[in-house]
């Protein structure tokens, strides 16, 4: 039996050992992010769930991609107006340089206020509010989608269920306040940190790091102004709704993108952190669509796969970006299956490229003549390539996706290319490396194996913790005393103060006692004159 029936027939058994207490929960998932690709992340864990005999329930603002019959969707849908504010929010970032995220995230305060402000609607919703005011509504448990929106944890409070966070990226400074991590700059790098794995931080990277963890707690700190006020807006002065500030001492453990002993960086996490990275990855591929199948089988040449992910459309780019990426494209060997969302208005045909609106990118990524990935730069993207053995070649635009552009060059799983100055010839010679140098396939394939060793995996890990936290009503036993404890306490201030105190006054005593001592010593002689002339 291969290791994937192993896992298929563990899972089972997990299901039918743990059925008491747990099996047919009701569970409330709620999915507010705007990206679809946080969605597809959340959409996973919920799916598991799902499959496994849970009664499961979403709130969204999109329409799932990942999706199961028994998974009820409660939609709360954007407007038209909303859907192209956000397009051309997206269109802006792709025009600017937003290889500094810091810069970036206070930059784009007004764009994410428009985000937020459309997540908070949705909790204003009547058909949210139905979830909880309707008495005959019995939730065993609440997954909530995290993506800076601490205030929807208020929900879980008002349906008295235990809450579990899912967060489509690995552990950073945005939850250390959700679980009670605690903050390491001094070698845990940050999201922007492009550090090889296993390498230490040089003393610039660590100034670096260091200021850059400040930064972040600024803009986090002006976040949870907003949501406190969003906590405040949604649930008015009900008393028996608790302080925003006490909402995250009913958080669980929170699942997490990532598997921290194939990525890195490695760093202490409290028990509450759950590391599910590449949970949206399927144990075996879905049978590609029939166009997409004979396309890839006839691909006598190996073929590349172009896309910038869910959130980036390709008439975000420059036409004269996109038309030089043709030129290239199209004089390959190699055929390419190209992201494309607007078929009538293509920037060519060429017999090696196959367009399409919609692309299953794992199944397709899983399939044997894929040799190359052209990405943004996304989480889930790079998770995927890295799972099936795939080079890349990296066109980050905004987000995350600068940094984990380099950390994938610098782990030599590619390489990476700015789609602001992308020029025509170092495109070329960036394809003819990746696809001509062994070295790369070679690398991430051997990462690939490294990433698949796991005791359990993302989906076991997934279903085994959401059934123990429902079997023991909640698990408060796993969170962190930092949740417990103020800003003052939980970075020992007080003591601090205290040994300054101590030392203070130990100074001052020793100097008030050694003063008088020199004057006694040095009145002492003068006493002893005085007496030999008597």
């Amino acid at each position: 039996m291969d290791r994937g029936s192993n896992r298929t027939v563990l899972l089972a058994l997990l299901s039918v050992l743990l059925i008491s207490g747990c099996q047919g929960g009701n569970i409330l998932g709620v999915f507010t992010s705007l990206s679809p690709s946080h969605l597809i992340i959340h959409m996973s864990m919920a799916k598991v769930l799902a499959e496994n005999g849970h009664n499961v329930t979403v709130i969204t603002a999109l329409k799932p991609v990942v999706n199961h019959k028994d998974i009820t969707v409660v939609q709360v849908p954007m407007s038209e107006e909303d859907h192209k504010h956000m397009s051309a929010t997206i269109a802006q970032f792709a025009s600017q340089d937003n290889s500094n995220m810091v810069i970036t995230m206070f930059r784009s305060m007004g764009q994410m206020k428009f985000m937020m402000d459309k997540m908070r609607d949705i909790m204003k919703d009547q058909r949210v509010k139905d979830l909880y005011e309707n008495k005959d509504n019995k939730f065993d448990l609440v997954m909530l989608g995290y993506f800076l929106n601490t205030y929807q944890l208020g929900i879980a409070h008002k349906l008295k269920a235990p809450v579990v966070v899912a967060a489509s990226m690995p552990p950073n400074e945005i939850f250390n306040t959700v679980v009670g991590n605690p903050s390491v700059a001094s070698f845990v790098p940050a999201m922007n940190m492009a550090v090889e794995r296993g390498q230490i931080m040089t003393f610039v990277q660590r100034v670096q790091n260091f200021l850059t963890n400040i930064a972040m707690k600024v803009f986090f700190a002006i976040l949870e102004n907003y949501n406190a006020n969003s906590y405040k807006e949604i649930y008015g002065d009900d008393p028996t709704m608790p302080p925003f500030e006490e909402i995250c001492k009913n958080v669980s453990l929170a699942f997490f993108s990532s598997h921290a002993l194939s990525e890195g960086p490695i760093r202490p996490n409290v028990p509450a952190v759950i590391e599910v990275g590449g949970i949206q990855i399927k144990d075996k591929p879905n049978p590609l669509p029939k166009q997409l199948a004979e396309f890839l089988s006839n691909a006598d040449n190996g073929a590349i796969l172009l896309s910038l992910g869910s959130n980036v459309k390709s008439s975000h780019l420059k036409s004269d970006t996109n038309i030089k990426i043709f030129n290239v494209l199209s004089k390959l060997k190699q055929r390419v299956i190209w992201k494309w969302e607007d078929l009538d208005n293509t920037p060519g045909k060429s017999e090696n490229i196959l367009y399409s609106k919609w692309l299953p990118q794992d199944d397709i990524l899983a399939h044997p003549n894929i040799t190359l990935f052209i990405t943004h730069a996304g989480k889930g993207g790079i998770t995927e390539a890295q799972y099936h053995g795939k080079p890349m070649l990296a066109l980050p635009i905004f987000g995350d996706q600068p940094s984990n552009a380099l950390r994938m060059v610098k782990d030599g799983f590619g390489l990476s290319l700015s789609l602001l100055t992308l020029e025509e010839q170092p495109f070329k010679e960036s394809l003819t490396e990746l696809l001509e140098n062994p070295q790369y396939s070679h690398k991430v394939k051997t990462f690939s194996a490294l990433y698949r060793d796991r005791p359990m995996s993302a989906r076991e890990s997934v279903l085994y913790w959401s059934e123990y936290v429902m079997r023991h009503h909640g698990a408060p036993h796993l969170q962190s005393p930092l949740m417990q404890m103020n800003f003052i306490a939980s970075n020992n201030l007080d003591v601090f103060a205290l040994l300054v105190t101590v030392l203070i006054v130990f100074i001052y005593i020793s100097k008030f006692v050694l003063t008088v001592v020199i004057r006694k010593l040095k009145g002492k002689p003068k006493n002893t004159d005085k007496l030999k002339k008597h």
